[in-house]
């Protein structure tokens, strides 16, 4: 069996996308056995401008084909992120010209290489598998508005049906993705299998010395900063309010990375560190190092339906995790995680007493059952089969 698999992160790019593509490839190889191939085409590692990591062009391994094409440089614009999903959309057209595949995967958070993928398993006679890992449009309708979002976004409706009808099999990473995805392709029964824990951090060891009660607490973000994440809408005033009880300490870059580093400035706060994006690996020692790790989403009706991936990541490290989220991702932290310190969006109150709440909780938890439950091999196994099961109906 032949599968084509379409991402536009893969290792070593450096985002959720990327390692749960690189997962769900292991996982289909190991399941498949010599029988299944798998091509790959992705892109040279482009996630963020300040990350640069060199992959060649072509790689291959027993059944594996990586193809990498090269992206026009960006800083995260939507117009510059529009110019590179063209080049890479062109680069895939060609390149699978004359290629034949049983499966397409296409595992999109933005809806465009969804299409894509639904475009190029029409045009070679594929299965077509679709892993939703965003609702590009719901979220689009809540964060962009203006003129050129009134006029985009009904074509970009019209292009998400189209796109989800086209699918033979839909997966969503989220459970509350799923009304959304069956009303707009209501004879597709979405399977749903989440992100989870990579191999990394379930062989790690993240305790440390216990802390000297007049050190302030280490508090560790690692990721991406764009206004998803609504780190600027928040941190500078919590830096402020908290002065030496906590230090920030944030890794990553995005789209609002210079607007938090100009809050930040203006807040006149010395208790936050920003770090350019890491190699996963290096992440161990900071998070190692932390007494407790942040998550924030901003407050936009559309991210109540999301489950953030460093959940997962963070969850298993078994420290006490700070997070300002709402809907789906408040009630999974809750109800399966534990150790969380919970406050609303945007809330720089509430985080605050969040911080002071760390008082009352252990350094560190027992998460073995979390753990158990979601490693992301053993979810990336059942996925694999899915996908399998769909290329011998065809």
């Amino acid at each position: 069996m032949k599968i084509l698999l379409l991402s536009s992160y893969y290792p070593p790019d450096l985002c959720a996308g990327s390692f749960r593509a690189a997962a769900l490839v292991d996982a289909l190889l190991e399941t498949g056995g010599a029988p299944v191939t798998v091509d790959v085409m992705t892109t040279r590692p482009n996630r963020y401008a300040s990350f640069v990591s060199q992959a060649a062009a072509v790689e291959t391994a027993p059944g594996l084909t990586i193809h990498r094409f090269q992206l026009p440089s960006h800083e995260g614009g939507a117009g510059q992120q529009a110019w590179s999903y063209l080049a890479y959309a062109n680069a895939v057209r060609v390149a699978t010209k004359s290629g034949t595949w049983d499966v397409v995967v296409a595992t999109s958070s933005r809806l465009m290489t969804a299409a894509l993928g639904a475009q190029v398993a029409k045009r070679v006679n594929a299965r077509l598998y679709l892993d939703i890992r965003d609702l590009f449009t719901d979220t689009a309708s809540d964060v962009f508005k203006g003129l050129a979002a009134r006029i985009a976004l009904p074509a970009l409706h019209w292009l998400e049906r189209r796109t989800l009808r086209a699918a033979d099999r839909i997966n969503a990473v989220s459970p509350a993705f799923v009304p959304y995805l069956q009303q707009r392709a209501p004879q597709h029964p979405c399977r749903v299998f989440a992100n989870g824990i990579d191999e990394g951090f379930l062989s790690q060891d993240f305790s440390k010395p216990d802390r000297a009660p007049s050190s302030p607490r280490l508090i560790v973000y690692a990721g991406n900063m764009g206004e998803g994440q609504g780190l600027h809408c928040v941190l500078p005033e919590v830096a402020s309010l908290l002065g030496a009880v906590a230090h920030f300490r944030l890794i990553g870059d995005g789209g609002k990375k210079s607007l938090l580093q100009s809050r930040l400035t203006a807040a006149g706060v010395n208790n936050v560190t920003l770090l350019p994006p890491l190699a996963r690996e290096q992440h161990y020692q900071h998070y190692r190092e932390a007494d407790a790790l942040f998550l924030h989403l901003n407050d936009h009706p559309a991210f109540r339906k999301v489950l953030p991936s460093k959940i997962f990541e963070y969850a298993a490290t078994g420290k006490p995790i700070i997070a300002g989220v709402s809907g789906l991702a408040a009630d999974f932290l809750e109800n399966e995680v534990g150790g969380v310190a919970l406050f609303a969006p945007c809330d720089a109150d509430g985080m605050a007493r969040a911080v002071a709440s760390l008082d009352e909780m252990p350094s560190r938890m027992d998460r073995s059952g979390f753990r158990a439950r979601y490693t992301r091999r053993d979810i990336m196994m059942r996925m694999a089969k899915d996908i399998l099961a769909l290329g011998e109906t065809g």
